[in-house]
């Protein structure tokens, strides 16, 4: 089972990060690796059970995921993959957020286990890994300069 595990203290204060990473539908309007996310059959985007469908830019086709758990009063969400145009089964992954009340910021953290042929594991786990690490980075460049 590959497991990825990645870090941040962000510039933005726990409010701010959780405000913006908790909205399962807007990947597509800030992350580079995606394009053209919507959630689908109409249902909100923090309604436990909606799916997001969206595109990899790199030409590496589409995702479904899941929102599993979203949870306001610990800053956290969990889902899982339905479909991805790669060979990894059993994917589910979860994001927590924590007040770093130095500096009023915020510490995120973001892990996944999944399977995927040994082969290919270190590939994935870099993939994932800098997936995540981006997803801090667009918190940074959302607040860090309007502090």
């Amino acid at each position: 089972m590959a497991r990825v595990y990645v870090s941040a203290v962000m510039d933005a204060t726990l409010e701010q990060a959780w405000g913006f990473l908790r909205d399962f539908g807007r990947l597509g309007e800030y992350h580079p690796f995606f394009r053209d996310a919507y959630i689908e059959d109409g249902r909100a985007a923090d309604q436990v059970g909606c799916v997001r469908h969206f595109t990899v830019r790199d030409g590496g086709g589409f995702l479904r995921e899941q929102l599993l758990a979203l949870s306001d009063d610990t800053h956290r969400c969990r889902y899982r993959i339905l479909h991805i145009d790669a060979p990894w089964t059993h994917y589910v992954a979860e994001m927590h957020l924590l007040p770093v009340t130095e500096g009023d910021r915020c510490f995120g953290e973001w892990w996944a286990e999944f399977e995927v042929p040994a082969a290919e594991e270190a590939a994935a786990v870099a993939r994932v890994a800098d997936t995540f690490r981006t997803f801090f980075a667009c918190v940074d460049a959302e607040f860090g300069r309007a502090r």
